[in-house]
């Protein structure tokens, strides 16, 4: 869905050629049928080949995918998921990465009262 969202619309064999250690035609294939019957993409035919585009906003996609996270893996809790990140993220993360999310935070809880 990613190289579809970053190029707007995508052949099976452009996917493929932007996956590392190219995976093969057949599974993005399927994959792509499948982002397809589940209604995230769509198509159009080009000759021989099926041009593939989002059917959704990207930004949707991402909720939608972390909704499914957030469910699947934290109990529903976006603040054990943050609290993962951060802690996977360690040491890698700048003072200005810090101040960004101090201040969402801030932002979140000024927009609550």
């Amino acid at each position: 869905m990613d190289i579809v969202y970053r190029l707007g619309e995508a052949t099976v064999a452009e996917v493929v050629k932007r996956i590392p250690d190219e995976p093969g035609y057949h599974p993005i294939r399927v994959a792509m049928a499948n982002l397809e019957e589940k209604g995230l993409l769509r198509h159009r035919r080009e000759g021989k080949r099926y041009v593939f585009s989002p059917v959704i906003p990207e930004d949707k996609a991402k909720r939608s995918a972390l909704g499914h996270l957030l469910k699947t893996f934290f109990s529903d809790s976006p603040s054990q998921a943050i609290l993962t990140l951060l802690d996977m993220s360690g040491s890698d993360l700048s003072e200005r990465d810090l101040d960004e999310i101090r201040s969402w935070i801030e932002e979140s809880r000024s927009e609550q009262t």
